[in-house]
């Protein structure tokens, strides 16, 4: 696999994305708090608050960061990037799956079943996504094994925050963190998030660091950040 060169800002981000309708900003935690339930709690508080208008613009940026993404991994021979389906107020939309697809990439997502790493199938549309457990939806076509995750040279990664030394506060069931380990030694772990980049998050010794970060306000930055 051939990582591709970094991309620079006038592709990928910063993009026009405007919180001044957002009631309420998930950045601004203090960074002393090692209770993991606690900023949970917070972010997806802080989530709740954000403007529709400011979502719809925020996945407007993600899908287009994502496609110009894609577009860089077919040009350099990359042909798989690992995605995943936004539920509830996560960022980003099917859109930034459709970009991706349309840039000749294959899009892998994920299949979350029992206990263990997660397997994986292809996206082919929306119409492909089916309802499956914990809320999720999932492709559904035939499930490939879970080191399928290895072809993939980007692996867009949901969080609720990302830190800038690269920490990133899941949900709390754990699957990426009993995945990633999978992943190819040098593919990219992009931590997907509004703006919630913070300076610290609490983090266990299971916790795989994200290498960067995806955010519709401040584009694709590497990890860790000065």
């Amino acid at each position: 696999m051939r990582l591709f060169p970094i991309l620079v800002e006038r592709e990928l981000g910063p993009r026009s994305v405007t919180r001044d309708a957002v009631r309420g900003d998930p950045r601004v935690f203090p960074v002393t708090d090692d209770d993991k339930r606690a900023w949970r709690d917070r972010t997806r508080a802080a989530r709740r608050g954000l403007d529709d208008g400011y979502r719809v613009d925020a996945s407007e940026a993600l899908s287009h960061a994502v496609g110009t993404l894609a577009s860089r991994l077919r040009d350099c021979g990359d042909r798989a990037l690992a995605a995943y389906v936004p539920i509830g107020r996560e960022p980003g939309s099917t859109a930034m799956l459709d970009a991706a697809m349309r840039a000749g990439v294959t899009v892998l997502l994920p299949i979350a079943g029992d206990p263990g790493p997660m397997s994986w199938a292809h996206y082919t549309g929306p119409d492909s996504l089916v309802p499956a457990r914990h809320g999720l939806l999932e492709p559904s076509g035939p499930v490939l094994p879970p080191d399928t995750i290895g072809d993939a040279a980007v692996i867009l990664v949901p969080a609720l925050a990302v830190d800038r030394r690269g920490g990133r506060l899941g949900r709390g069931a754990g699957f990426y963190d009993r995945t990633l380990h999978l992943a190819a030694p040098d593919a990219w772990l992009v931590g997907v998030v509004y703006d919630d980049l913070v300076d610290r998050l609490p983090t266990e010794g299971h916790d795989v660091r994200m290498t960067h970060v995806l955010t519709p306000g401040g584009g694709l930055r590497p990890l860790p950040l000065e």
